[in-house]
């Protein structure tokens, strides 16, 4: 069966682009059965940036997994433009943590493998791929190797190759998770500049709060293992955001909420908080 495309739709009667109902996963190890995901639903509109925050494990991962269509779900569908998805879907890019660049291709190379990939010619894809990389400040490494880029480079470079094509779906798991503070910011202004004037779909797989309030439209928070969503958040803050955003009223309230979910589930423990409210008990 071939890869099914998603980039043929209408727009006017496929509503919402991505529909998951009822999607588990479980993996089976010799005796021992490992539940990822338990249950879980959602709509994505199109040109919509959603992220999905929770703690390791909690099947953030696998549901990536399961909407590419790379994994099958134990129970439950994924539609996107209408159609199930039962097998990987083309159209679509994928940026992941590493950002498994081959370290015999340069830069402008690299992102052009899509080519290969899809049987389009790099030519056609060329101007674009150096469009890209100006507008994330790699103009002048289109020629240089991956072993001569820093680690927030490559990462750049890899989203590049994950949007040379033009998807309407880009799927990223945890791209940013193996930076330094100072470049994830510039990481976080780099996607909001590539997908500006675009009606790209976005899931985008975080661990950081303060990453997802940043460039999302809508954050899904999940609890822990078995993974499924216990909040939701529609972050309706101006758009272009700057990094000063985060330090407004507004932000705080959309971090704190996801925060105060997560404490309450036990996933982060305020230990600070705990001795304080001991102390103050045997002070009464």
């Amino acid at each position: 069966m071939s890869s099914p495309s998603i980039g043929q739709y209408d727009e006017k009667t496929v509503d919402p682009f991505i529909r998951v109902r009822d999607l588990s996963k479980s993996f089976r190890a010799k005796t021992t059965i490992t539940h990822a995901l338990d249950s879980t639903s959602f709509d994505l509109q199109q040109g919509e940036f959603l992220s999905v925050v929770g703690p390791s494990g909690c099947g953030k991962s696998t549901l990536l997994m399961l909407v590419s269509g790379l994994t099958s779900p134990t129970t439950g569908t994924v539609e996107i433009g209408g159609r199930q998805v039962t097998s990987p879907i083309s159209d679509v890019g994928i940026a992941f943590q590493e950002d498994l660049l081959l370290e015999w291709h340069s830069t402008l190379d690299n992102i052009l493998m899509q080519g290969a990939f899809r049987g389009v010619s790099k030519r056609s894809l060329r101007d674009r791929a150096t469009e890209l990389l100006d507008m994330v400040g790699l103009a002048e490494f289109a020629d240089k190797y991956p072993h001569e880029l820093s680690g927030g480079m490559r990462q750049r470079a890899s989203i590049c190759r994950a949007l040379v094509h033009k998807p309407p779906l880009l799927l990223m798991d945890e791209p940013f998770g193996a930076l330094d503070a100072m470049t994830r910011d510039q990481m976080a202004l780099d996607i909001q500049d590539l997908l500006a004037g675009t009606n790209t779909t976005v899931l985008f797989i975080t661990h950081s709060i303060a990453e997802a309030v940043m460039l999302s439209d809508r954050v899904l928070v999940f609890g822990p293992p078995p993974g499924n969503i216990v909040d939701e958040l529609v972050v309706d803050l101006p758009r272009p955001r700057h990094l000063s955003v985060r330090e407004t009223p507004e932000f705080a309230a959309f971090s704190g909420r996801i925060r105060s979910r997560l404490e309450a589930m036990g996933v982060i423990r305020d230990r600070t908080a705990w001795a304080s409210g001991t102390a103050s008990a045997e002070r009464n």
